[in-house]
């Protein structure tokens, strides 16, 4: 591949109850289901990316979220699946699809996040990156990310094959697309049947129909348990079995398919190579368990709160709180990180600095396993909880966000900060900010900007540790 496998479109968050019923509700003739577990997973074209990247491709995915708890879980569960979020802006909520499970069986699926919030305008980081891409993936779940304009037209300009999964509620494909990826039920509301047509003509009218109005070079319809069908221009369908017969939760299964073909064609398949590569690959997706087999474990919720001095300025609602009221009126969104194990000046200092450059400071601290991680298992001295608490009481900090992972990313790619402040030595390396904070690619994704402030010298909490351990010596 000479670049990355991009996906473009919707993401909702999943989430799987699994519990038991053993009574009837005593109001109403329905079962009562005891939550036993629940799992979040991305939903949407965020399951199409994960698919990809779990089979070892470099996997960027272009979506909108929102400032909420949902859009934060989903740019953890992303970041923890190896893919790259390039985040747009989107109002309203995260969708969500929650299904209710007893015993493997889906008892109710419970939607919520209304109606579809507008997503924003792409960066130039975004267009840079479709056209750079080895081959694209539209995932579209008709919630608005494929109808934004500067997305279309940059899809329509790239030069890498491009696989449209669509979506009735969606808009037409793009001119030209490579391979579009219906199933069954979207060709019949896309495509009406004749009266009396069997299984395999609808298909393949509708197919026929759908690659002409679009302009695509084929498309594929995926037929269940029973494969896919084949359309070339010109050309009698060509009928793709699936290799052996798969029962079992079938969620997922499209946004397999998309995403196999989609890596095929990466490599340089054929259309027809793609496809069959995608329904053997959607097969034994199935067969082997579905979804909840093929996700890599779940990630640790990200801390909703803190109760206590300071704690409704702690945690993912709080932050999204100060996050809604500050782009409401389009202020500037600065954020900054680090440990903060034992708050000292040089801290202080970094953060009235950083508060001075727009409307609003995030503060993104180091949870007590990720500062482990990274400083060894003596570390942290003060527990997440104090260091929050502690933070957020300063006049210069408007919300402190903990997070589980050795880097920040996760949280930025929720929070597209428009400026990332970084104090320390970063301000005497000689270099270029842009080019030597590690957080600077990431920034790009969304046109953010990382700058550095001056700093306190001689201030430091491995040396304050050191000190106090041996007895000696104050701080100047």
């Amino acid at each position: 591949m000479r670049g990355p496998v991009v996906v473009v479109g919707d993401t909702l968050l999943d989430r799987d109850v699994e519990g038991v019923v053993n009574r009837l509700c005593p109001d109403s003739p329905v079962p009562v289901l005891d939550e036993s577990v629940s799992t979040d997973r991305p939903g949407g074209a965020g399951l199409a990316a994960v698919f990809a990247a779990a089979q070892g491709a470099e996997v960027v995915l272009v979506t909108a979220l929102a400032d909420d708890a949902g859009g934060a879980r989903l740019s953890a569960l992303l970041t923890a699946a190896g893919v790259q979020v390039y985040p747009l802006a989107l109002s309203g909520a995260t969708p969500e699809k929650i299904r209710l499970r007893a015993r493997g069986r889906v008892l109710l699926r419970h939607d919520r996040g209304g109606v579809p919030g507008e997503p924003g305008q792409p960066s130039e980081e975004v267009l840079r990156v479709i056209g750079a891409a080895s081959a694209v993936l539209v995932s579209d779940y008709g919630r608005g990310v494929a109808r934004q304009p500067a997305l279309r037209a940059a899809l329509a300009a790239t030069r890498a094959p491009v696989v449209w999964d669509p979506h009735p509620r969606g808009p037409a494909a793009v001119p030209g697309v490579h391979l579009a990826t219906p199933n069954e039920s979207e060709v019949r509301e896309l495509v009406p049947a004749l009266p009396g047509a069997s299984r395999l003509a609808t298909a393949s009218r509708g197919a026929q129909g759908l690659r002409r109005r679009w302009h695509a070079g084929a498309v594929a319809v995926t037929l269940g348990g029973d494969g896919a069908l084949l359309c070339h221009a010109g050309s009698t369908p060509l009928v793709v079995p699936t290799p052996g017969s798969a029962e079992g939760d079938t969620c997922g299964a499209g946004d397999r398919f998309a995403a196999t073909a989609s890596l095929a064609l990466a490599e340089g398949a054929l259309v027809s190579e793609a496809v069959q590569a995608a329904v053997a690959e959607a097969s034994a997706y199935v067969a082997s368990g579905g979804v909840a087999a093929a996700l890599p474990p779940p990630v640790r919720p990200v801390p909703s709160g803190v109760l206590g001095p300071g704690g409704d300025r702690v945690g993912v609602a709080a932050v999204a709180g100060v996050l809604a009221d500050v782009r409401a009126t389009g202020g500037t969104v600065v954020a900054t990180g680090g440990c903060f194990d034992l708050l000292h000046a040089g801290h202080v200092a970094t953060l009235q600095a950083a508060r001075q450059l727009g409307d609003c400071l995030i503060v993104c601290l180091n949870s007590d396993a990720s500062v482990a991680g990274l400083k060894g298992p003596d570390r942290p001295v003060t527990s997440e909880g104090d260091r929050g608490r502690l933070l957020a009481a300063l006049s210069c900090v408007d919300a402190v966000l903990i997070f589980d992972e050795p880097t920040p990313h996760a949280a930025l790619s929720w929070l597209r900060p428009d400026i990332w402040v970084k104090g320390g030595d970063y301000a005497t390396g000689g270099g270029d900010a842009a080019t030597t904070l590690p957080e600077a690619e990431i920034l790009r994704r969304w046109g953010g900007n990382p700058v550095v402030v001056p700093y306190l010298e001689g201030r430091s909490t491995t040396d304050l540790i050191a000190r106090s351990a041996a007895g000696g010596g104050r701080t100047r």
